[in-house]
């Protein structure tokens, strides 16, 4: 935890932005401490984060920041989209599960763990089974088992989200959650539900990808992380891996390989959603890290 803000910007890219940003927050006592910057040749937009320390910032209120900045900078250029950050403030985040362990057990480890120094509270775990609530309450976390039946989705999602909103949930992470969420229910949550698949997709879809990955012979398998859209496994993503596969590895050799790279994965993922070093633009990500 630190009283850094981040400002998060893209826009169309135009000469000045960079000096017009850090003059802006020079002339208020800001002392920048990163400042990363992309141009996307192809879209002709440009992409910057930039972190500055708030002990001397002479804008105390932080919805004035939002504001002055605007008022300031954001009106002036055309199509500009921005966030503004308070990494002294905890997110809460939920977690969604089924019946695999792997991801969960990764999560909780990083929370609680001092060296991982994840600023985030994890209110509840949600899941559609009931198998591991043994394995999360020992932590201290309340687990919620909510059925999910296939002709009565929207009231199983009904009392999630209002799970969530008791909570004062502001993202959430699906770690295995083996269920498709409806439209209605992701557009509560743009850009803050991470899903974590094996990278298989589009082949080998079904409920045993490695199986059938192991019976074609691949060399190579891995994961991806990435935001949840309306469009199955295809929303934005964070991150990816990879590991390298053999003719001596079997099915289980491949689950356990895919399960290692799945928990580095979707931890990445946190992390980068954590310090906000992700803009999402036209389905697509600019990771700054």
């Amino acid at each position: 935890m630190n009283n850094n803000a981040v400002l998060l910007i893209h826009c169309p890219d135009q000469s000045g932005l960079v000096a017009e940003v850090t003059r802006f927050l020079h002339e208020r006592g800001g002392n920048i401490v990163r400042l990363d910057e992309h141009v996307d040749q192809q879209l002709g937009r440009f992409f910057m984060r930039v972190e500055w320390q708030m002990d001397n910032f002479e804008i105390e209120s932080k919805e004035k920041i939002r504001k002055i900045f605007l008022e300031r900078i954001g009106h002036k250029y055309d199509g500009m989209y921005y966030e503004v950050h308070f990494m002294d403030y905890v997110p809460k985040m939920a977690v969604f599960a089924t019946k695999a362990s792997h991801c969960l057990y990764e999560i909780i480890y990083r929370t609680q763990s001092p060296s991982e120094n994840w600023n985030v509270e994890i209110p509840l775990v949600i899941s559609n089974r009931d198998t591991l609530r043994d394995n999360v309450e020992p932590f201290g976390i309340p687990y919620h088992y909510i059925k999910v039946e296939k002709d009565k989705k929207e009231e199983a999602e009904k009392k999630q989200l209002e799970l969530l909103k008791k909570h004062n949930i502001d993202f959430i992470v699906f770690a295995r959650y083996m269920q498709i969420v409806t439209d209605d229910f992701i557009s509560r949550f743009p850009n803050r539900i991470i899903n974590i698949h094996h990278s298989f997709l589009p082949a080998f879809i079904g409920p045993k990808p490695y199986h059938s990955a192991y019976e074609r012979g691949v060399k190579i398998i891995g994961a991806t992380g990435h935001y949840v859209t309306n469009e199955l496994d295809a929303g934005p993503i964070i991150t990816q891996d990879v590991q390298r596969i053999s003719h001596k590895d079997g099915v289980k050799d491949l689950i356990r390989k895919g399960r290692q790279v799945e928990k580095i994965v979707i931890s990445e993922a946190i992390r980068l959603h954590l310090e906000r070093k992700i803009l999402v633009c036209d389905n697509k990500t600019v990771v700054f890290d």
